[in-house]
């Protein structure tokens, strides 16, 4: 009886736990798609122009349009496009008609025109303000003498052009940078893996109360007499 009470507690309790854990994803697959619905309405929405001010928090994805001068220094920050293949994003230093510098992402060229010439000067750049959260402890460090990047760290890429720290992802440019196609922001790099989590959660609770019912089956089945 003992043994059998124990069982219970295990298989019930176990399945408790399981079963919370796969609410709990659940929970966080609401509160992750809220995040997603909310930067999804903020990139699309009206471009304002570029503020004087500017929050890295508070203006994460602002939709702004910026007229300047396209200077010629860049850097090259490796990417892969899918049914495409390897290439680089092309991060030029930006100058703002108040003398104020910052970076612009003026989107995807193929690895074999990296040292292709490429447009620069006056343009209008509409795009958004973006701080990529892409650099961990297994970022490679960049290789500044061959120009490739491995992550868009807006803080050292700045300090390597010197501009101030602030990056515009073009949506487009006028005039249009032949060669170069513009990589707008969006939201399908953020991990959003929680219903898988929890349909995990759920599948392990239920082998666990099927692995409990089988022992309990076989501890109560009556034994053959020899």
């Amino acid at each position: 009886m003992r043994r059998t009470l124990f069982l219970l507690i295990v298989g019930l309790g176990g399945a408790a736990i399981l079963l919370s854990l796969g609410f709990w994803q659940i929970q966080r697959l609401s509160w992750k798609e809220a995040i997603i619905a909310d930067i999804n309405a903020r990139i699309g929405a009206a471009p304002v122009t570029l503020p004087v001010e500017i929050n890295p928090e508070s203006d994460a994805y602002l939709p702004v349009v910026a007229e300047g001068v396209i200077e010629g220094a860049e850097l090259h920050v490796l990417v892969s496009q899918k049914e495409v293949g390897a290439g680089y994003r092309i991060i030029a230093p930006f100058t703002l008609p108040d003398g104020r510098q910052i970076l612009v992402d003026r989107g995807f060229i193929l690895a074999s025109d990296k040292e292709a010439q490429r447009s620069t000067g006056a343009a209008t750049i509409t795009g958004n303000l973006q701080w990529p959260q892409e650099t961990d402890d297994f970022t490679p460090a960049a290789d500044i003498e061959g120009n490739i990047w491995f992550a868009r760290d807006v803080s050292a890429m700045a300090e390597e052009l010197q501009t101030l720290p602030i990056l515009v992802v073009a949506r487009s440019s006028d005039p249009a940078a032949a060669g170069i196609d513009p990589l707008p922001v969006d939201t399908a790099r953020i991990p959003n893996d929680h219903l898988q989590y929890a349909v995990t959660w759920f599948s392990l609770a239920a082998i666990w109360l099927g692995m409990s019912l089988f022992f309990l089956r076989r501890r109560r089945a009556p034994k053959a007499e020899s």
